[in-house]
């Protein structure tokens, strides 16, 4: 299961969603404000479901056979537009060339693999397929209007939600952490990356799960299903310069994860 984090040139205008975004210091601290995807809505709202979030394609209902279809958008319809704001979960402010961390639940991906024994272990007129393994790092993919920022597992070799099982319960004693809102005794998962240097004004990222079903007697062919959350963060004045020195032995709770900072 990866994550492939996508960004939209500016001059343009996994059953997971992104949570919430976090600004990192260089020692991998994770400081300052919390930022939010397009259309969040709160847990603690009474109107909360997952369903307000997640954003899965193909759609279920949709014929195993026909899969995602060019015209699937890569964002939810509540996400579509940039600027699609709940005025109480904002956008992340970042400066160009900071680290972000994309915290996320694991939702049992990671500690309960044998509850899907079949899947392998870990804008508004954008459509998915003309984006989604099309745009390269170099920016010369499909239509050229976006870049490939970064592609990361899933599973970032620590998260975990508490249970019974043993994943769970190893990482609750390699990466064990004090309780601490929003996460309570979970431990999210992130992935971590540092923003180009030469970015201003508003910066989308498109935040692209793969949950790959392997083949069966029904499936053949198998299936890929596929998550996405789309986001805004707001570009401030300045450059974040410098080189990662990472510091040992902080709390989990604002911590980003070392091996990801350090590959940029």
């Amino acid at each position: 299961m990866n994550i492939l984090l996508f960004f939209p040139f500016p001059f343009t205008t996994a059953h997971s969603w992104v949570e919430q975004l976090r600004h990192l210091d260089l020692n991998r601290t994770i400081v300052s404000n919390i930022g939010f995807i397009r259309g969040a809505v709160s847990r603690s709202d009474p109107a909360f479901t997952d369903d307000r979030l997640q954003y899965l394609l193909p759609p279920s209902g949709r014929d195993a056979t026909q899969g995602i279809l060019p015209s699937d958008s890569i964002c939810r319809d509540t996400q579509q537009a940039a600027g699609s704001v709940n005025p109480s979960l904002p956008p992340l402010q970042a400066r160009p060339g900071e680290h972000i961390a994309l915290q996320y639940q694991e939702d049992g991906h990671v500690s309960l693999p044998e509850a899907t024994p079949q899947k392998a272990n870990s804008g508004a007129d954008d459509r998915l397929l003309s984006i989604h393994h099309v745009w390269n790092t170099d920016g010369t993919g499909g239509d050229r209007r976006g870049v490939l920022l970064a592609s990361r597992p899933f599973d970032d070799g620590q998260c975990y939600q508490i249970n019974d099982e043993s994943i769970s319960k190893e990482r609750q004693r390699t990466y064990a952490k004090t309780p601490v809102d929003p996460q309570g005794a979970d431990l999210w998962c992130q992935n971590d990356l540092r923003l180009p240097k030469d970015i201003h004004n508003n910066y989308t990222i498109y935040w692209v799960s793969e949950w790959p079903t392997a083949p069966t007697d029904t499936l053949p062919q198998g299936r890929m299903e596929i998550y996405t959350s789309c986001m805004d963060i707001i570009i401030l004045p300045g450059v974040e310069a410098g080189v990662v020195s990472y510091a040992k032995d902080q709390d989990l709770n604002f911590a980003g994860i070392e091996g990801q900072m350090l590959i940029g």
